[in-house]
């Protein structure tokens, strides 16, 4: 009884004289089986031993047998990484087999054989992917068409969705007067008028352009009278020079309209000198943005603020750094121009229509751009080559299919190959037919533009409520559309047909402003008021379309109808 409790106690430590270490796996009071209490009852440890028999529980110290048909060979490497003596390995396990575990996260892992890109190399190659756009058999593909047909004297460009016009833009040469919007003037302050709170600002056009209070930038040492909010006769003085920046063309008799808060853009982002603006297009998606605030945060000047714009939403890091250079040297020679002048002088024109819309619109969503002149087209394919390389192979030369017959009659031109000079003869006539049979009428007055809206031919099927409902919900959509492509601005009100359900006015309304959602230029959209009028206001910029292809009628002086004085007597 003694010798087995002796045997026992002799096996549950390592040694004679060695403290069985605390904390191990089975813990100091771990009852011991029979088997293993016989075992080491001869007072050897049983630490590097046979392995262990069959149906005996594993215990501390025993060796752990090779896989079967494995030999048992160590590497170099963590052989001489052992160095407790208890085992060929140096976790002391003793097995040192091929397929020994590796520490994780260890210093000795080997990245031999391995090559990694650069993370920002890899992510700029995937944005330059996506930016490509889709193709099928070999072709673009893509929702919007772009043409432009260059005339003697006038440029037009014609954009289309799918096969339908959304957009038209007329340049003519005689533009530097009328089509100024974007141009950098140094300009002569002729009179200071407090009460309306604007200057009159002679920028050497025929008209003398309008600075209002909002958009003077002025440097508070040059005030003399400091006061938390400064007149603008305080700030301006007549014959003073000022750099200026025109925001709105000069409309009827009214002069163009000025801002000091210069701004120059470019394809990806609007360089604003001297100033602490900051931010990115809000149509981007969030993920978007989160990556192009990242990049701002590096790219970005002390001196000078900067605005991302939609067209960079695939754009890369060079790309973004590129286009700001550009920007800024372009910034430099305005500023040298600007000090040397000492009258009203032009510093900087806007690129031709062309190149200027294709900044503003071209994208992955465009399946190609068509050009009938080739000097514009080379201009066209080295600016997208430049900015966009990956879409440069959507730019194309219109050529008309010319029969080999001499005597037969040539290609069409590009705007009746596509359809777009009926559509504009549709978009000049001031009623518009929808798709049931009602109708449109679009007048243009000094103050305003008044759409009414008419059931004409649509006579339903089921009820009145029903027939009208649908006819708005045409018109809501059709209004959109020809807003947008007669570039109506100003104040609109627009006679829907009364309906007495209010959900259902509240539906014509959503419509509506659902579909105004796809007009880059800005709008405002009300709830029907009590007389059953919606009234919005668009973005002004240019006068219209239709001012682009007509005059005034000298009969009438522009007022539709001939008075007969004589009558009066």
């Amino acid at each position: 009884m003694n010798e087995s409790s002796e045997g026992a106690n002799q096996s549950a430590s390592p040694g004679p004289n060695k403290k069985r270490r605390r904390g191990s796996r089975g813990g100091k009071n771990r009852a011991k089986s029979p088997q293993n209490s016989s075992s080491s009852a001869d007072g050897n440890p049983s630490r590097g031993g046979a392995s262990p028999e069959p149906g005996r529980r594993p215990q501390i110290g025993d060796t752990r047998p090779a896989p079967a048909g494995k030999p048992a060979t160590e590497s170099p490497a963590r052989s001489t990484s052992s160095g407790n003596g208890n085992g060929s390995s140096g976790n002391g396990n003793g097995s040192g087999g091929g397929n020994s575990r590796r520490r994780r996260g260890g210093r000795g892992r080997s990245s031999q054989g391995r090559t990694r890109q650069p993370a920002a190399a890899v992510q700029d190659a995937e944005i330059v992917e996506r930016r490509r756009g889709r193709t099928r058999d070999g072709r673009p593909v893509g929702r919007y068409l772009m043409c432009v047909q260059v005339r003697e004297g006038f440029t037009q460009v014609a954009v289309l969705e799918g096969r339908k016009l959304i957009e038209h833009y007329v340049s003519r040469p005689a533009d530097d007067v009328g089509q100024i919007h974007g141009n950098i003037y140094i300009g002569r302050v002729q009179n200071v008028l407090p009460g309306m709170e604007a200057a009159f600002v002679d920028i050497a056009t025929p008209k003398n352009a309008v600075l209002y209070r909002g958009d003077v930038q002025y440097d508070a040492d040059d005030i003399v009278e400091k006061q938390a909010d400064k007149r603008i006769e305080e700030i301006l003085k007549a014959r003073q020079l000022i750099l200026c920046q025109v925001t709105k063309n000069p409309i009827g008799a009214k002069g163009a309209r000025l801002t000091q808060e210069v701004s120059l853009p470019g394809r990806f982002v609007v360089l604003i000198p001297n100033s602490k603006t900051y931010g990115i297009s809000k149509r981007l998606p969030d993920d978007e943005r989160r990556r192009l605030r990242s990049i701002l945060d590096r790219v970005k000047p002390a001196e000078h603020g900067l605005i991302v714009r939609t067209a960079a939403e695939h754009a890369t890091e060079q790309e973004l750094r590129a286009d700001m250079a550009r920007l800024l040297d372009e910034w430099s020679r305005i500023e040298d121009m600007a000090k040397t002048a000492n009258g009203p002088k032009l510093l900087y024109r806007e690129p031709s229509l062309a190149v200027r819309v294709i900044r503003e619109e071209f994208g992955a969503e465009y399946r190609g751009v068509v050009i009938d002149d080739p000097k514009l087209f080379d201009d066209v394919k080295s600016y997208v080559s430049a900015f966009n390389p990956e879409l440069a192979d959507r730019v194309e030369l219109y050529a008309p299919n010319v029969a080999d017959d001499e005597s037969a009659a040539p290609g069409l031109p590009i705007f009746e190959h596509h359809h777009v000079h009926e559509q504009l003869h549709k978009a000049l006539d001031r009623k518009v037919w929808l798709p049931s049979g009602g109708s449109l009428i679009i007048e243009h007055t000094e103050a305003l533009t008044v759409i009414d809206v008419n059931t004409g031919k649509n006579v339903g099927t089921s009820n009145l409520e029903e027939t009208v409902f649908h006819n708005n919900l045409e018109a809501a959509e059709e209004i959109a559309l020809q807003l947008r492509l007669r570039d109506i601005g100003g104040i609109i009100v627009i006679d829907f047909i009364d309906m007495e359900v209010k959900e259902n006015r509240r539906k014509v309304v959503d419509a509506f402003r659902a579909a105004l959602a796809r007009d880059k230029t800005r709008t405002q959209v009300l709830d029907v008021s009590d007389l059953g009028l919606v009234e919005m206001t668009r973005k002004r910029i240019g006068e219209g379309l239709l001012t682009s292809f007509a005059g005034q009628c000298p009969e009438c002086d522009g007022r539709g109808i001939k008075v007969d004085y004589s009558l009066i007597g």
